[in-house]
Parts: structure tokens; sequence; C-alpha cells
């Protein structure tokens, strides 16, 4: 049977800060109470929700500037990686969101895991299109460049046809192919 609870935190699948919730029994007494992020909901805990909705409101405001902001600086933005392939030019790796979000911390950019819409680690070289859900879901979008080892970054249209991937919708589309 599921529990009623008082959300003092955002949780990605669960609810936002201030909203009365239900959730199975296992993962309130394992995660949510001893995190902090719920309180069982009671008459003295829901006198707390009118406040906590208010703040909500107020970080919402914050959250949704901050992640313009980013999402201006992401727009047009490209990162590049290399990687290593065999001689047929097949990539032995694979590059997953962690490996596009540590790219986006070294140019300064403080872009999460969670934020990145790769569905699947992408396995192929060329430039593709990254697609971003940041905070209060604001979009954004870049594109990634993954250069073979031992290739300028000048000569990469000449050696790989780019692919253009849509990470959100999983569709691929050949957008250049020079030879």
């Amino acid at each position: 049977m599921k529990q009623q609870l008082l959300l003092l935190e955002d949780v990605e699948s669960l609810g936002r800060k201030g909203e009365v919730v239900n959730a199975k029994p296992g993962y309130v007494r394992n995660f949510l109470l001893p995190q902090g992020i719920a309180v069982v909901a009671s008459p003295n805990t829901l006198r707390k929700q009118e406040r906590l909705c208010v703040e909500r409101e107020q970080q919402a405001i914050v959250d949704r500037k901050e992640a313009d902001e980013l999402a201006q600086k992401i727009e047009g933005s490209v990162l590049e990686t290399r990687v290593k392939v065999d001689p047929e030019g097949h990539m032995y790796g694979s590059v997953s969101a962690s490996d596009i979000a540590l790219l986006f911390q070294e140019k300064g950019l403080p872009v999460e895991k969670k934020y990145i819409l790769v569905t699947r680690p992408i396995k192929e070289t060329g430039v593709h299109k990254i697609s971003l859900k940041l905070k209060e879901g604001i979009p954004a979008s870049c594109q990634l460049h993954i250069i073979p080892e031992g290739i300028a970054a000048v000569g990469l249209e000449a050696v790989v046809a780019p692919i253009v991937l849509d990470q959100a919708s999983g569709a691929a589309s050949e957008s250049e192919s020079a030879q």
C-alpha cells in the first residue's frame, strides 16, 4: 500500500517540492525518509505545504533564469573529442552522456549528465547534434565532433562523412557527404 508524503525537495520521477504524493513503502523507507527528502503527510506537516510551494515557485524563477543563461552559452557551441578507431574506421568504445558532460565541464559550463538527452552511447565518428533539457525544461542543443585519433580537426569533413544524429528522436540523417 502506498504512503502519502509531503516532498521537501524536488524528486525527478515523483514530484516537486511542496506536493503531496504517494510512494511505495520501500522507496519511502529506504530512500525518501533517510535522505530527508520527504516527510509523512500528517495534519501538522501539511501546514508546511503552502510555505514549501511558495519557496518552490521562487526557486523555479531562479532556476529558469540560470537555465536560460546556460542555454545561450550552449547554443551553437561545438564540442570535440578524439577517439581511437580500428583500421576500418570503427570506434573501439563509445561516447556517452557522462563523456559529453565532462566535455562541457572542461569548457567551464556546469552541465550535468542528467540534462543530456542521449538515448544510447554514440558509436560513430563524425558530427552529431546533441540535445539538452536543462532545469525547468529549458531546451538547448550543440554539436559534437567525434574525431578519429591522428586526423587533424580541419580535415575532418574530408575523411569522415558527417552524420547529424538527433538524440531526442533517435533518427539519423546524413547531412553532408564529402569524399
